[in-house]
């Protein structure tokens, strides 16, 4: 069965699932965090722009797993990677999660301005401030351009990933790359409901449509991030590792891709 982590090309690992907190506020993300936790999650994704890192460092705070054991994402906004301030931005976040190192921080978007952030974040690795440093949302081009200009290549690229957009150029830059996938919006936002496959996979494995789903991003090496900060739900989705999509399933939910995306293109954003 597939492992728990994948291994970064740094050497430090990353598990594969993740509680992902967009749009969770107060209270709500706290207890969302510390919820997961308990289900056996291990890896918490934030955002400054998210404006809820100071609840999920409670919620971490809350939880009885040791911070040791409990692998943290947060990202640089595009305001501050403009303004060269990602080092600002990274002591703010640490602050807030109240935390003394980030597992892995990355550039939320490929904004004006990314490669002298990218070497802010060289240099906070080197600092001991993040373990990995990685990049969001980054194209082909993106990726090109930030290795041949520094050398150093991003342990992760998180990207918009689910059947209704499989991104297969991007996926194949990572690769080439060495560089970790990571899905935001993996559940397509509940959409998946939409997807007579997807349904008819759910009744044939005995599990449910957002299983089916997240598992099958799992198998292609893929990190799932699922946001959720119902109970129920955040333990549906950690039910993932003790089944397995067959080839047929898997290439039956890879043919949906109709490349629609539910956010922005990183072509064209620039907030």
């Amino acid at each position: 069965m597939l492992a728990n982590t994948l291994t970064l090309n740094d050497g430090h690992e990353i598990p594969r699932l993740g509680l992902g907190v967009w749009q969770a506020r107060d209270d709500e993300a706290a207890k969302a965090v510390t919820h997961a936790l308990s289900c056996g999650y291990r890896h918490i994704d934030t955002a400054a722009i998210y404006g809820n890192e100071a609840e999920v460092g409670r919620g971490l705070r809350d939880s009885d797993v040791p911070r040791d054991q409990i692998f943290v994402t947060s990202k640089v906004w595009n305001d501050r990677i403009r303004a060269g301030e990602t080092a600002e931005a990274i002591d703010e976040s640490l602050k807030l999660l109240g935390i003394e190192q980030l597992d892995l921080m990355l550039l939320h978007w490929p904004t004006e301005g990314r490669n002298i952030a990218w070497q802010a974040l060289i240099e906070a690795r080197k600092a001991g401030l993040v373990r990995s440093i990685g990049v969001s949302n980054f194209l082909p081009e993106h990726l090109d351009e930030l290795v041949g200009e520094t050398g150093v290549v991003p342990a992760l690229n998180q990207i918009e990933h689910h059947p209704w957009l499989n991104q297969a150029d991007i996926k194949l830059a990572c690769k080439r790359h060495g560089i970790a996938v990571e899905a935001w919006s993996p559940l397509m936002q509940g959409r998946f409901a939409e997807s007579p496959v997807i349904g008819e996979i759910a009744a044939a494995t005995g599990r449910t449509e957002a299983q089916v789903v997240l598992r099958w991003a799992l198998q292609q090496d893929i990190i799932v991030i699922p946001k959720s900060v119902t109970p129920s739900r955040i333990e549906e989705n950690a039910q993932l590792f003790d089944f397995e999509l067959d080839a047929q399933q898997v290439a039956s939910i890879d043919a949906i891709g109709h490349e629609e995306r539910l956010g922005p293109d990183p072509a064209t954003f620039d907030f």
